[in-house]
């Protein structure tokens, strides 16, 4: 296989399997796995007419394998579970991504986890990477007809909870520009008035750093939750932030002084408000992003 087949195919392979798995390092070990078999494939003589469609159907088939699997172990996770943050776009079609943006965001893949293993599969198969149903049967190993029952179903259940995004990118970081500099100044009324009546705090640590253990709810403890949370940081030699868009959506990432990776904050924009506040610190889930940070060294060595 040649450099530019491989850069050539790899954005979409990634792109189904992050949406799948919501994990960027278990997304990148299913992507590998598909490019060796299908690097096997060819090695045995085997005549594939599409690699791309072959590389689909195997990445979906491993990451559906996976996704059964992971379901189990989020059973017993520690807090709340949210997806691995995406920095870079994992769309290869430029034309594409203000369509594929909401299919990225955390809100979404939230959503997603409460899906069965193949409702999920289905669903982004059909719905965001437009396969037919017969290959759709295919991957998950049904009828067409099972298949078309499953997308329904899915498609209903995503409905009635799909959140709404703001559709202004420029609005959006309006917003983003004021809510951080709210958050540091620790100006609550003026953070508050950014924030949804009904606004939500999601926070992931994984038990291994510091962090809420179940959502918080409603503009004012939301907003007195950051507050307190930024002036605890600041206690301890504080973070350098660095704006950035994650899953598609406003974002920061947070870095300690020695420049290690401390945290990743997401906005969820919608009606002119942020809707929701996601804080995603659980050092395994940072990793691929650069070196990171020791959240409970760093409060301990300030204790």
């Amino acid at each position: 296989m040649t450099d530019e087949e491989f850069e050539e195919l790899r954005p979409s392979a990634f792109a189904i399997a992050y949406r799948m798995l919501g994990s960027v390092s278990e997304a990148e070990d299913v992507v590998q796995e598909g490019f060796l078999r299908l690097h096997r494939a060819r090695e045995g003589g085997e005549r594939i007419e599409s690699p791309r469609a072959y590389l689909s159907t195997v990445v979906s088939r491993l990451s559906l394998d996976e996704l059964r699997s992971a379901r189990v172990r989020r059973e017993t996770y520690v807090g709340e579970w949210l997806p691995e943050p995406l920095v870079a776009s994992a769309d290869d079609d430029p034309a594409r991504k203000l369509e594929m943006a909401d299919s990225l965001s955390l809100a979404f893949l939230v959503l997603l986890e409460s899906l069965s293993p193949e409702q999920r599969a289905a669903f982004l198969l059909h719905e965001v990477f437009d396969e037919p149903y017969d290959r759709i049967a295919e991957i998950v190993d049904t009828s067409e007809q099972n298949a078309r029952q499953l997308v329904t179903r899915a498609r209903r259940h995503v409905a009635e909870r799909r959140p709404r995004f703001e559709v202004s990118s420029a609005q959006q970081e309006e917003l983003a520009t004021r809510f951080f500099a709210a958050t540091e100044e620790g100006d609550l009324e003026g953070l508050e008035q950014l924030l949804a009546h009904d606004a939500v705090l999601h926070s992931d640590g994984g038990g291994k750093a510091p962090s809420i253990k179940r959502a918080i709810h409603g503009r004012a403890k939301v907003a007195r939750t950051l507050i307190a949370g930024a002036r605890a940081g600041a206690r301890f030699g504080g973070f350098i932030s660095r704006r950035q868009k994650v899953n598609g959506q406003p974002g920061a990432l947070f870095f300690d002084r020695e420049g290690r990776l401390a945290g990743v904050m997401i906005l969820d924009v919608a009606d002119g408000q942020i809707q929701a506040v996601s804080s995603i610190v659980n050092p395994e889930k940072l990793r691929h992003l650069g070196p990171v940070a020791d959240l409970r060294a760093l409060l301990r060595t300030r204790s």
